[in-house]
């Protein structure tokens, strides 16, 4: 991926988004910067409440993943509109849908702008994509047109992920994939409230019923709750027992290029088959 991690320090981190340095705060990062102030000085953008341009920079631009063509931005919350710390997930998913002796079913459940649900349509699978927001949805068909996939088998869905689900189970749908990025908080594209605490346990229930009978993945990541891996990985064990397969979890973490420091961003868990 045309990523790097570049520094960071004094709750802040440098990053390389292709041609593009940006400087975003980061509350976890509670130690020293590795490279000198020169070097920070020359982010062409830097977020501070709002983004402040330092050089010409473009309204969205493009990096790459592999075959795939991500479309970028800058948005109003720091983010850029892509995780590069779920890359070992994607290959997770490449490697059990380009193994798997049928199109398997793949499901993608707050899929924001769309990566892993573009990894599971390159690698073979059919795919739903599930998001409340307008806008991510919009984001995703673009980087689906960038990618050069469009004509693949995605449907795109803008849909309370809970409702969508809750309606899965009673018609039936199976999935031989899921992943997930369930926000702390969030709202559905009809005022539907989503806390993370209240209302994944639920999602979890109703998630395991759609899987088919011999299913390939489960994978869940989650940034900013209070919840561990460890407690998720249990939930997981529990509801997914009749499964034979492997359960992972850990921390979501990038490797910065200064001094090889990882900085944590998120948890994850993934069941395997």
């Amino acid at each position: 991926m045309d990523y790097k991690l570049l520094d960071t320090g004094n709750k802040r981190r440098l990053e390389k988004f292709g041609n593009y340095i940006v400087d975003r705060p980061d509350p976890e990062v509670m130690w020293s910067k590795g490279l000198s102030e020169e070097e920070w000085k020359k982010a062409d953008a830097v977020f501070d409440g709002i983004w402040r341009i330092k050089n010409k920079f473009p309204k969205n631009w493009q990096i790459n993943y592999g075959d795939l063509k991500l479309n970028l931005k800058l948005t109003p919350f720091k983010h850029t509109g892509i995780f590069p710390e779920q890359q070992f997930e994607w290959e997770i998913m490449k490697k059990h849908i380009t193994n798997s002796k049928s199109q398997p079913n793949i499901l993608s459940l707050f899929g924001y702008t769309g990566v892993a649900s573009l990894v599971a349509l390159s690698s073979g699978a059919k795919v739903t994509h599930v998001d409340g927001s307008k806008p991510a949805i919009t984001w995703f068909r673009e980087n689906q047109t960038t990618s050069n996939l469009i004509d693949k088998p995605c449907r795109l869905i803008l849909d309370d992920c809970q409702k969508f689900v809750e309606r899965e189970v009673k018609r039936g749908n199976k999935y031989d994939g899921i992943v997930m990025d369930p926000p702390v908080y969030g709202h559905g594209p009809n005022g539907e409230v989503w806390n993370f605490t209240k209302d994944f346990p639920k999602l979890l229930d109703n998630v395991t019923k759609i899987l088919t009978d011999n299913p390939l993945f489960l994978i869940i990541n989650a940034y900013a709750v209070s919840t561990s891996p460890v407690t998720i990985e249990n939930m997981l064990r529990e509801k997914l027992a009749k499964f034979k397969g492997l359960i992972s979890s850990g921390e979501l973490f990038l490797e910065e290029e200064s001094l090889n420091r990882k900085l944590t961003t998120g948890i994850w868990v993934a069941w395997q088959k």
